[in-house]
Parts: C-alpha cells; structure tokens; sequence
C-alpha cells in the first residue's frame, strides 16, 4: 500500500467511538443544575471542546456568576457521571470501519497515535479493548491548550518521532481539523463537509477510510 505519510493520529470521540451521548447526558445533568438552557443543538457547540471550555460554555448561560473552586467542582461532578456512563462500554461500542482503519495503517507499517481533549481516554481505551493498537495516547492531561490549538497534534506528532508535515490527522470536529491543519498535518475530515471545510478530505464515516487515497 502506498502513501506518503509515515503516522497516523487519529481524535477519539466520533471517530473511534462515540461518547457524544454520554457526554451529551453528563451536561445536561449539570446544565440542569444550574438553571442554563441546555439542548442537543447547544451540546454541538461543545464538540472538540476540552471539559474547562465547555463548562465556561455552559456557565455563561447560568443565572449567576460561580467561583473558581465552584467551577472546578461542578466539572469534577460532570466527570464522574460520565464515567459513570462510560463503564458500561465494550469493544462493541467501536465505530464501524475504526478497528479496521486501525488495521489497516498498523499494516502499512505507519506509527499511529491518539489526540484526545478527554481526560477519559485511557479509560476509553481499555473499555474498547484497543489501548495497545497506539504506539502514543495524548489526551487533556498531556498538554495546555485544547483543540483548535495545534499543540495536542503537534505533541502526538513529536511523541512518535514524525515531522508533522509527515502526519495525517483524522477529526470529526471542526476544532479538531483546524488544531491538525494548524499543525501542518494532512486532515482528512469525519462527517459533515460543511462543518469540516477546512479539512483537505472530508469522508461521511470510518468506513469509508482507505489510507491509500492519500
């Protein structure tokens, strides 16, 4: 199989798998709470957005101001009705056509790495029985800025030792493709083309990825 790059970094959420729902219930819950509008149409604008950003999203339409100390409380109690939620996951809540892209750039001797705002993607990982198909996991923990930044990308790209302009990144966010284009990566687009215009390839689903078209 022939392509030109050397690894493939590849985001979590909507790509490999989708937590948007467990995500999406983990707000609610706590946008409930605080008496902030909250719906699904809102939750979109969340997508790429690390767990600080997204509470600051949320909070900015609560009746009130909070404290540091209160927001760092509130996201502690987001994240621990998510994991909640995400213990129940399994191999069988992989994306169809991930396991197999997975594959598929493992054989064509490509490193593969993971750039993830969540805090959770270890845990995800191992729930999905996948963890040891990365050579390098960066999640929220790892770096400063969240996506758009291009610093996660960039860190995944020099943990696996590959010049960035040598990576392709995989996004469905549009954060997310602006953080790998940022980055000097090939991105290649999960969703709509509308949304993801920035990426240089947009596919509607991890099964129409075929590394050999890039």
């Amino acid at each position: 199989m022939s392509t030109r790059f050397k690894a493939v970094i590849f985001d979590l959420d909507g790509v490999i798998t989708d937590t948007a729902h467990y995500h999406y219930l983990a707000w609610k819950r706590l946008a409930d709470s605080v008496d902030a509008p909250f719906d699904e149409a809102f939750n979109e604008q969340l997508k790429g957005v690390d767990r600080m950003g997204s509470l600051g999203l949320i909070l900015a339409r609560a009746p009130r101001a909070y404290t540091p100390e209160e927001k760092r409380k509130l996201a502690d109690a987001k994240n621990g009705h998510y994991q909640e939620l995400i213990a129940t996951m399994t191999p069988g809540d992989l994306l169809p056509g991930a396991l197999r892209a997975l594959e598929e750039v493992r054989a064509a001797g490509l490193k593969i790495g993971l750039a993830s705002v969540s805090r959770n993607a270890f845990t995800v990982l191992d729930r999905l029985g996948i963890r040891d198909r990365f050579d390098d996991v960066v999640d929220a923990a790892t770096v400063v800025n969240g996506k758009p930044d291009p610093e996660i990308f960039l860190t995944a790209a020099a943990h696996l030792g590959v010049p960035p302009a040598d990576c392709l990144g995989v996004e469905d966010a549009a954060a997310g493709v602006a953080s790998i284009k940022d980055a000097g990566m090939f991105a290649v687009g999960v969703g709509n083309p509308e949304v993801l215009y920035r990426a240089d390839r947009v596919i509607p689903s991890m099964e129409a990825f075929r590394l050999e078209d890039y």
